[in-house]
């Protein structure tokens, strides 16, 4: 084993960027909820992009590694300790063999509530559909097809030639995915909003909602004004993108997630922006979320830019390496 779990958390999960191509057989994507940070942590890492890591949610893990490697922590800010001492988040750091890596509870959640351990090599879990992300509601994927438990013990990859050279890397805070509480999350309207009134989106894009504590790796349910349907929420069932806003009898809407269901027969009043998805993962209960209607074109030029930051990022951590070889 690479690494020994003593405390798993309150929900550890094992994640790569997905279980693609199996829509149409009723299996969700998966995947982090937040993918901008899994990628940066493994680009920090000299990893591929797609190579497994931690998904923690909230904090409270613990492992024991019995093998050296680098390790960094990506995502919300949840406190990280390396043998008892800080180790910043959004910074690589060596770890020898034996060492205890803890990731803490905040006493708040400003900065987010999920966070990446990504470990040079990636998690080594066997591939299942051509993904080792976990689905826990299908059992499958990741580490047995469930969370993380006190007693696992976790296999890491073979690493990327001279990966010790990568210990002390930062990445620079305008690389970083932003967490403002009061940024909106984007939304371009959705497939079925014409069964809405006119009222109804209007409520939908200038009212503000707050999160529940209904929320998982499914879906967001938010509480706030109702939405108003033209003839009612039922459509015959059709298929559901990652960020579809479902608005059931109710009126109330519901943000779906990484693990979210393949088909689904409530109308989609919009559908948030995969960046906007992300930020919205990291909302706890109580978080006030305001929708911002964008164009498609808007959406795409998020990712454009967080591609091009990406880019650059690796250049940097290429150019580090190469002073510490010489």
């Amino acid at each position: 084993m690479s690494f020994l779990v003593e405390k798993p958390g309150m929900f550890t999960i094992v994640q790569d960027l997905g279980r693609w191509g199996h829509q149409s057989r009723g299996l969700t994507v998966s995947g982090p909820m937040d993918p901008f940070s899994l990628r940066l942590g493994n680009v920090m890492l000299g990893n591929d992009e797609n190579d497994a890591a931690l998904e923690l949610a909230v904090g409270g893990f613990e492992a024991v590694f019995q093998r050296e490697c680098c390790v960094v922590l990506t995502g919300a800010g949840l406190p990280m300790t390396i043998n008892g001492c800080h180790a910043p988040t959004w910074t690589v750091h060596y770890v020898h063999a034996d060492a205890r890596v803890a990731v803490r509870v905040p006493p708040s959640f400003a900065d987010g509530c999920r966070s990446y351990l990504c470990v040079s090599g990636g998690i080594d879990v066997p591939i299942v559909m051509g993904s080792r992300s976990t689905f826990t509601r299908g059992k499958i994927g990741g580490y047995m097809g469930r969370a993380l438990t006190a007693g696992d013990a976790v296999q890491i990859g073979p690493p990327a030639p001279l990966w010790r050279i990568s210990a002390g890397f930062t990445c620079p805070d305008r690389f970083r995915p932003g967490r403002c509480r009061d940024e909106p999350i984007h939304a371009m309207d959705g497939p079925q909003i014409d069964s809405f009134t006119d009222a109804g989106v209007k409520t939908f894009y200038n009212e503000t909602y707050t999160v529940t504590d209904k929320i998982d790796r499914m879906g967001y349910r938010l509480d706030g004004p109702v939405i108003a349907h033209k003839d009612g929420a039922d459509i015959i069932s059709d298929g559901i993108v990652h960020g579809s806003v479902q608005v059931p009898g109710e009126g109330k809407p519901i943000v779906l997630m990484s693990d979210r269901q393949t088909t689904g027969g409530y109308t989609k009043i919009a559908v948030v922006s995969t960046w906007s998805a992300a930020l919205l993962a990291q909302k706890t209960p109580g978080a006030a979320v305001r929708f911002h209607r964008v164009s498609e074109k808007e959406a795409a030029g998020y990712l454009t830019s967080f591609e091009n930051d990406l880019r650059r990022l690796d250049e940097m951590r290429a150019t580090y390496r190469s002073r510490r070889i010489w």
